[in-house]
């Protein structure tokens, strides 16, 4: 299934994605919920009755009346998650960025997956991107992909992981890099650097319908990895290309590590963490090292930000300056 949840009428509504058009959920069999957040709630318990209802709407038994995606208002497809974590799963943007910085690749990279908790409450869908003006300070995207759980667990191996994830999303970890930065020089971060805009969507995709995409992981891991293209364009210039097969951490395990002695809830968020040449700072330092006369590129006010992965979509978000010139890094003590 291919999930959407939109603004109907200033309310969230869950909604089937399909041949381009949305079918309100509960209007189709009223015995299933309104929201994203109670499906996850009870998933198994409406898992069924969801993949009935929507074979029906595909063989026209269901006549629920459709509203075009074109012109929708399209929400984050998890609204209001219980949290959102991102990882680091990609060894080729880690090593990149560190090969920039001139220092070795860690070899902690390759013992465990890790992840930050970022802030939930600022996840949002396509559309706008509001920016301080110190967010423009090395304004960047970061092209990743990123799972939903939809059941609660506690101390979960990787290998029984992926029965949690309910589905896939595109995500975009927006980072103001001069405040993540500044901040993570005292060892603890990121904080404000991320917790203006954290971009999931357009849609949920459950994991049956990725299956054509599955291919092994990679030598020593453990869990579902997938085939799937992925790009960022920046006003029409295409600046990203990768892979997700190309994690070397797999969700299943990043699951595994969140959920040891804490609890991973329906309606948690996580990232994979960046693909390589995923972002702004990892094309720059690479330009500058092959060209000290290289000239780098970060977000600015009016730019266009779309992010297509096979299977999951495509999402669209603008870059806006709010009216103001409050800067937080001016209130630095000297």
């Amino acid at each position: 299934m291919k999930l959407v949840t939109y603004s109907n009428n200033g309310t969230e509504q869950l909604a089937f994605y399909i041949n381009d058009t949305l079918y309100n959920v509960n209007a189709a069999n009223n015995s299933l919920p309104n929201t994203m957040q109670g499906l996850l709630k009870d998933w198994d318990k409406h898992m069924d009755a969801m993949r009935k209802t929507e074979q029906e709407i595909k063989e026209g038994k269901n006549t629920v009346q459709g509203t075009p995606y074109k012109g929708a208002s399209i929400l984050a497809p998890v609204p209001s998650p219980t949290s959102c974590r991102d990882g680091y799963a990609f060894r080729q943007h880690v090593a990149a960025a560190r090969r920039n910085r001139k220092v070795d690749m860690i070899a902690e990279f390759d013992q465990y997956p890790i992840f930050y908790f970022t802030n939930h409450n600022a996840i949002q869908g396509p559309g706008p991107i509001p920016c301080m003006p110190d967010h423009f300070n090395k304004l960047d995207f970061e092209l990743e992909a990123a799972i939903v759980i939809c059941k609660k667990g506690r101390n979960i191996k990787a290998e029984e992981a992926d029965q949690y994830i309910g589905g896939y999303m595109i995500m975009n970890d927006m980072s103001a890099r001069t405040l993540q930065m500044e901040e993570m020089l005292l060892n603890l971060g990121p904080a404000k650097g991320k917790d203006f805009s954290t971009v999931i969507g357009p849609m949920m995709v459950t994991p049956d319908e990725l299956e054509p995409y599955k291919i092994p992981a990679k030598t020593g891991h453990t869990g579902n990895a997938y085939n799937l293209k992925m790009t960022c364009t920046v006003n029409g210039v295409k600046v990203s290309e990768g892979n997700m097969g190309d994690m070397d951490w797999t969700f299943a395990e990043i699951v595994e590590r969140c959920a040891y002695g804490a609890d991973i809830l329906p309606g948690d968020v996580i990232g994979s963490g960046t693909v390589g040449t995923g972002c702004f700072l990892e094309l720059n330092g690479t330009g500058l090292l092959n060209d000290p006369a290289f000239k780098p590129q970060w977000l600015q006010d009016g730019d266009v930000v779309e992010m297509e992965i096979d299977g999951l979509g495509h999402l669209s978000n603008t870059i806006v300056a709010e009216k103001t010139d409050w800067s937080i890094l001016a209130l630095k003590k000297k």
